[in-house]
């Protein structure tokens, strides 16, 4: 079911993957380019993602080519770090204040961190509680994990476990609010950050301490 969710998504939001992988394109043609004229074309190209961008989003065209100009470097993927930790079942989550949706918490690694790092600061400073990750439950691409509405960026996300050290509830610049949910109990959640099937799979892994670490 998940599946095909995700691909009525992928089909509804063509345009977006169109745009991000012209933008790739064009990221590592400039990057490589030696000759001059490949220089104009690659240009060109990521002109055409941008104007794809507007197109399907409605935001202005310089913005989109201000942000796509700051991509250099070979294009890769971004990474999104979360953190899943339980207390007497329940599940954390914190409240965007960017939708007003329920998330694990988490957020973008930070250069010069390790992933277990990322993730320890990340729950910290949204949910106001020290953690100590202990297992990589997943890796999914967002893309595939039916997450709304999409993102112009490929982007890896890393579910890690985590064993809750201190802290107390703590809202920060990012997040409204801080609370545990039974499974059953689950409030609207922050789509493009977590899905259900992505909760429901993490409490397989509590009741499962031995599967694998999923991935894609």
């Amino acid at each position: 079911m998940e599946e095909m969710h995700a691909m009525a998504i992928n089909t509804e939001w063509k345009w977006i993957q169109w745009a991000g992988r012209l933008q790739s394109i064009a990221q590592n043609g400039l990057l490589y380019v030696e000759n001059g004229y490949d220089v104009e074309r690659y240009q060109s190209i990521r002109q055409i993602a941008s104007e794809i961008m507007e197109a399907g989003s409605g935001t202005d065209q310089e913005v989109i080519l201000t942000l796509f100009s700051k991509q250099t470097g070979h294009a890769t993927p971004k990474v999104d770090v979360r953190g899943v930790a339980f207390k007497d079942r329940k599940i954390l989550l914190v409240k965007e204040k960017e939708d007003g949706g329920w998330t694990i918490p988490g957020g973008w690694a930070d250069p010069n961190e390790t992933p277990g790092e990322a993730v320890a600061r990340e729950v910290y400073e949204e949910s106001g509680f020290l953690v100590k990750p202990v297992k990589l439950l997943a890796v999914y691409d967002r893309t595939l994990h039916g997450h709304e509405p999409p993102h112009p960026f490929r982007i890896y996300k890393l579910f890690f476990l985590c064993e809750i050290l201190g802290g107390e509830p703590k809202s920060s610049p990012e997040t409204l609010d801080v609370a545990f949910f039974r499974r059953e109990e689950m409030p609207p959640l922050s789509l493009g950050r977590t899905t259900p099937s992505q909760i429901n799979r993490f409490y397989e892994h509590l009741n499962q301490s031995n599967l694998p670490t999923d991935f894609d």
